[in-house]
């Protein structure tokens, strides 16, 4: 069944770019059907305090027996789209445990700067508790992953302040795509991948640079990974376009190259089923100080 939603959502996908449409949202996420759980009975809404929906995911799980590695996948600010299935069932083929939530609902807060993240944030720390209670699941080996605003909450469930500490179990490591913000100090308890375009005028590559010299060394290892070329939002397959003032585009090879990084990267962090990782060399810059 899983095997078939992702090649519908991805066949989807691949329309919804050659037609210009704009990302499917979840709406319930009952298109997903049997792979949809319910996380919590709340979801958090922008403000801060709980909303009146309940906070539901795509689960992606590996055939396998026994206790997996497992990734809490963050979406970006337009919310949860038909990439998210797709890329969830891509870390299953990895070996991972899998579960995209859906933070946002109907809303997008593409248009409301600054909200949003933080409330993800704490749905992220909910669907790493919910995953550590199924017995599927090594409840020791939990990372997150996020994009845009996604990244952004993915940063602040791993950064030393008042969300990290607030919570427990923690993730034992982190993936944020394009997620730096100004003045952020970057002191990280868990080892951390942020990848990020140099022609990203949306979260700036320069930001993440600036972050990464402030925090001096300083908590546990950052890999910063830029790529000459892209955008923002350059690993979803849409048509090239402006957003909101911003130039969008799809990079194919940054793409590529950023699964690989993630795909080691995972493998190094939490371990897998697949432990040969991938030595081509990166078309990237890596950065880790």
């Amino acid at each position: 069944m899983r095997i078939t939603i992702a090649f519908s959502v991805c066949a989807a996908a691949l329309v919804s770019a050659m037609l210009g449409m704009a990302p499917a949202r979840a709406q319930g996420l009952a298109w997903l059907g049997g792979d949809t759980v319910q996380v919590a009975a709340r979801r958090t809404g922008l403000s801060g305090s709980p909303s009146g929906e309940p906070l539901l995911g795509y689960l992606a799980r590996p055939d396998m027996p026994g206790r997996h590695p497992a990734v809490v996948v963050l979406h970006d600010c337009s919310g949860f789209g038909i990439y998210y299935p797709v890329i969830a069932d891509v870390l299953k083929s990895y070996g991972y445990v899998a579960l995209a939530i859906d933070s946002l609902g109907r809303f997008n807060a593409c248009l409301r700067v600054g909200q949003g993240a933080a409330a993800e944030a704490l749905d992220g720390y909910r669907a790493l508790g919910w995953l550590s209670r199924q017995n599927y699941v090594d409840p020791g080996r939990i990372a997150v992953l996020g994009f845009s605003m996604g990244g952004i909450a993915t940063l602040d469930s791993v950064e030393a302040g008042p969300i990290e500490k607030s919570h427990s179990p923690h993730f034992r490591s982190a993936v944020a795509y394009y997620p730096c913000t100004p003045h952020r100090g970057g002191v990280m308890s868990v080892p951390t991948l942020i990848l990020v375009g140099d022609k990203d005028d949306w979260t700036l590559a320069s930001w993440c640079r600036e972050m990464i010299a402030r925090r001096n060394g300083e908590g546990a290892p950052v890999t910063l990974i830029v790529y000459s070329g892209a955008t923002h939002v350059f690993n979803f397959a849409y048509p090239t376009r402006e957003y909101l003032g911003h130039h969008l585009a799809y990079n194919p090879q940054a793409t590529a190259d950023a699964w690989r990084q993630v795909r080691n990267f995972l493998q190094t962090t939490l371990g897998g089923s697949r432990p040969t990782l991938d030595k081509r060399p990166s078309r990237s810059t890596a950065e880790t100080p």
